[in-house]
């Protein structure tokens, strides 16, 4: 049964995606968090193109995956928590744990070196805020992000099943907390303990770079608040805060092909963690 729920992965995670997309569409439709002033016709097209590159991309450049570095690792009884020895279960829970403070840390990191700024800051220049947004990523960002979460898992030595509990969380969460969905506030609070929310999250979208340079979580949302990263509004309220990066607010970048050539225009003095400003 365990192999054959790893030779279904792909179709596996694709279930996983289109359940939360579906969710997620209809949440913002019946509860929509936020008045967006430009339609998802003229978004989503370039949102869910780049979707569709990033996922041939790591296809053909990395056909097994992460997935398929574990299943290697264990194999071979590379990493930490095969020389640990430690029960199934915890080793399967630290590994989740483990690989998404590795996502907290290249977050920062992306946003803190100018080159790696330039490859996500198209994540950034979208102009409204919803699901789509959170599978908004250039493709060369994608690729040296897999290149990076295969070292962690191999260095790890983490079980296949977390690594595939992993992605699937990894991307349904971002769908979720990057939603234009109204939760009440006091669900809102609690929830924003164990995982990112969408109003946790859309504070690092807005322009001020103070608050872009705030709760880099995707998934749990503790690191943010052990690391001092955490802001918990943004200044201007949900309602009027702007979302977005100063460069490319022409709606016209929207388009694919302005998208994938966003890296190489423009320049990156102002990359956001080369401006901090002290806290509010």
């Amino acid at each position: 049964m365990t192999a054959s729920l790893f030779a279904n992965e792909p179709a596996l995670r694709l279930g996983a995606f289109i359940g939360v997309f579906a969710l997620m569409g209809l949440w913002e439709v019946a509860a929509p968090r936020r008045r967006q002033s430009i339609r998802r016709r003229g978004r989503w097209p370039g949102n869910l193109a780049v979707v569709l590159l990033d996922t041939l991309l790591v296809r053909i450049v990395f056909p097994t995956a992460a997935v398929g570095t574990a299943l290697l690792a264990e194999s071979h009884g590379w990493g930490l928590l095969h020389w640990l020895q430690w029960p199934s279960w915890l080793a399967v829970v630290a590994a989740v744990v483990v690989l998404d403070f590795a996502i907290y840390l290249q977050h920062i990191l992306f946003h803190a070196v100018p080159l790696l700024w330039r490859l996500h800051r198209m994540h950034h220049a979208d102009l409204e805020f919803d699901f789509t947004t959170g599978v908004r990523f250039h493709p060369l960002e994608i690729l040296l992000s897999m290149i990076i979460k295969v070292g962690v898992v191999a260095a790890l030595g983490a079980p296949a099943l977390a690594v595939l509990i992993f992605e699937v969380l990894l991307n349904a969460t971002s769908m979720f907390n990057h939603g234009n969905a109204r939760l009440p506030l006091r669900i809102d609070a609690a929830l924003r303990w164990f995982v990112v929310t969408p109003d946790m999250h859309r504070v690092h979208h807005s322009i001020v770079p103070r608050e872009t340079n705030s709760n880099f979580g995707f998934n749990l949302p503790w690191w943010d608040r052990l690391f001092g990263t955490y802001r918990a509004q943004p200044t201007a309220g949900h309602d009027d805060m702007i979302i977005g990066i100063e460069q490319f607010r022409d709606p016209r970048e929207l388009s694919i092909h302005r998208m994938l050539a966003q890296p190489f225009r423009g320049d990156d003095r102002s990359y956001p963690l080369g401006r901090r400003e002290p806290p509010s």
